[in-house]
């Protein structure tokens, strides 16, 4: 059974109201609070933010739609007004778009560090951005894409895309983000799309107080949870909510580190999303790495608009009758 069939009706109709549509085709999505995602080059020093200098995206498009799409990338370049200079502008960045059987379904494309077959799926399109300035604060566009060129997912319903970008060459970190549209020229939300990823990359708001959600869906099979963190600094206050947890902490780690904590699932739960929220407590601009896994080290997708929206946490009363 998919998980849209587990979904309680008043889930669904969280799921899908015309606002959580429209923002859903961003990624990040503008409830979570990101800018950027960030990928580095691959000469660049780990400490920067970036554990391998690689992030893979998907986008899901639902089974229904027959309607061409597009994958849109804003500021693609590396070297200019977003981006993080090193030693020079010396950075080239590969965007591969990836379709077809396996694109999703083979165990290493979902897997948290990019090795065996990540890259699996037909290759549709490949481009290596240097830092030209043609696509500097501009987009570029990927598509037309015919939405059966994906791969089938009977467990989100739709169709799947994928996106992998590495940082080839170069030390400097490349800031972008996507837009997953019906228009190759304008940002036009696809109805019901969604993107999502097993490891996320991305620049923190240089803003103290400033509060960044992450919104990993939990299945069924989940018992436990461990989120895992690398290069925080320890810059952010990290605590998880939930329909039952009412800000647990969680723990964050240093410079050039991992650091991870394992907290318990609920059956309250299951078939919803989980909030992961970070709060800066640093004036200075921060990149660093998430994922999350369940008590078998199987990685949880991230959605860019959460399954069953945002949580809330659900006060218990205990009333007792007195005579």
């Amino acid at each position: 059974m998919s998980f849209l069939r587990r979904l309680s009706p008043v889930v669904l109709l969280l799921l899908f109201v015309p606002l959580s549509r429209a923002r859903a085709q961003a990624a990040p999505n503008p409830g979570e609070n990101i800018a950027f995602l960030v990928t580095f080059g691959a000469q660049a020093d780990k400490s920067w933010g970036d554990d391998d200098f690689t992030q893979t995206f998907f986008f899901l498009i639902p089974k229904q739609n027959r309607q061409p799409v597009y994958i849109r990338v804003f500021d693609p370049d590396c070297g200019g007004q977003h981006d993080e200079i090193k030693h020079g502008w010396n950075t080239t960045t590969e965007f591969s778009l990836y379709g077809g059987p396996g694109t999703h379904s083979a165990p290493d494309a979902r897997a948290t560090d990019p090795k065996g077959q990540y890259r699996s799926g037909t290759l549709l399109k490949q481009v290596r951005f240097g830092s030209e300035k043609t696509y500097d604060n501009q987009w570029y566009t990927f598509g037309p894409l015919n939405p059966l060129e994906g791969e089938l997912v009977p467990e989100f319903e739709g169709y799947v895309f994928k996106m992998v970008v590495q940082g080839k060459s170069g030390d400097d970190g490349n800031l972008y983000r996507y837009f997953l549209s019906t228009s190759p020229t304008e940002n036009v939300a696809v109805e019901g799309g969604n993107a999502f990823t097993y490891e996320y990359a991305f620049r923190l708001a240089a803003t103290p107080g400033r509060k960044t959600h992450l919104y990993p869906f939990v299945n069924d099979r989940v018992v436990s949870i461990k989120q895992s963190n690398f290069d925080v600094d320890g810059d952010v206050g990290l605590k998880i909510f939930s329909v039952s947890k009412n800000g647990h902490p969680a723990a964050v780690s240093g410079n050039n580190e991992w650091a991870s904590s394992t907290h318990p699932i609920t059956d309250k739960e299951h078939g919803l999303s989980l909030d992961l929220q970070l709060t800066t407590l640093s004036k200075a601009p921060n990149d660093l790495v998430f994922y999350v896994t369940d008590q078998y080290d199987v990685a949880l997708p991230f959605f860019a608009i959460p399954l069953g929206g945002p949580p809330r946490y659900r006060y218990e009363v205990d009333v007792k009758i007195r005579k």
